[in-house]
């Protein structure tokens, strides 16, 4: 069992899906979880199952559109802790599933603001957090279709893509460091957002995201030492790149 006591966890979309189970299990382990989601009742319902589990939460209400918020979000952990040991950036959206020609325009940016510039506006707030920390721990959520370009998901799948660049350069530039960097491929999951891409698809035949959120836990510890790789959850195998100098 992942032991986190005394840590400080901040989880993106944290009011459903993985991200709810994710900030669940963090707390359970021990760690204080800073939750933030756009939907307040989501948050209120998490807080509610970890306090009942004897753990700890602060709840954010917060649209990651919003960039001035995702500073201030840096600045307000810093004044109360300090540092940061934990983040999960888990919130994202599909947009469509469609052709790329056919894809609206506000549809388009509003995938790229949430799923890639909002992940590096959290960096840039929080990476001086996390090197605070004697063990800092970053896992950026990925997916399949960023490698795989599947037909009709071009805007997620770019998204996507773009995020494990980033990921893979952030680790790059911080491996002399006690972070730790890792994409993470969830893999089909009993989501929302899975219902909403694949309509006619039996949920009973996915993982529960608690069971992907068990994976997850086991990445948040100190003992982790890669950086910089995928970590694939279906296969629960870690995909290592050569760091370049």
């Amino acid at each position: 069992m992942t032991d986190l006591t005394g840590r400080i966890a901040v989880v993106t979309g944290a009011s459903r899906g993985i991200g709810y189970f994710t900030a669940l299990k963090l707390a359970q382990a021990g760690a204080h979880v800073v939750a933030v989601a756009r939907t307040v009742g989501g948050l209120e319902e998490l807080d509610d199952e970890i306090r009942s589990a004897g753990g700890a939460a602060t709840l954010v209400p917060m649209d990651l559109a919003d960039m001035e918020a995702i500073d201030r979000l840096g600045g307000a952990i810093f004044e109360r802790w300090g540092k940061l040991d934990v983040l999960v950036a888990n919130a994202g959206i599909l947009g469509v599933v469609s052709p790329v020609g056919h894809i609206e325009a506000k549809v388009f940016e509003r995938v790229m603001t949430i799923n890639v510039t909002a992940t590096w506006r959290i960096i840039r707030s929080l990476e001086p957090l996390l090197v605070k920390s004697d063990a800092g721990r970053a896992l950026l959520l990925s997916s399949g279709v960023a490698n795989s370009c599947r037909p009709f998901w071009g805007a997620y799948a770019a998204s996507k893509a773009a995020v494990e660049c980033i990921g893979r350069t952030w680790a790059a530039e911080t491996q002399r460091l006690a972070l730790r960097v890792v994409n993470v491929n969830p893999g089909a999951t009993r989501t929302a957002m899975r219902a909403q891409a694949m309509p006619g698809e039996d949920p009973e035949t996915l993982p529960h995201p608690s069971e992907v959120a068990e994976k997850l836990l086991g990445l948040c510890g100190p003992d982790l030492t890669v950086t910089g790789g995928l970590y694939d959850v279906r296969q629960d195998r870690m995909l290592t790149y050569r760091m370049p100098s």
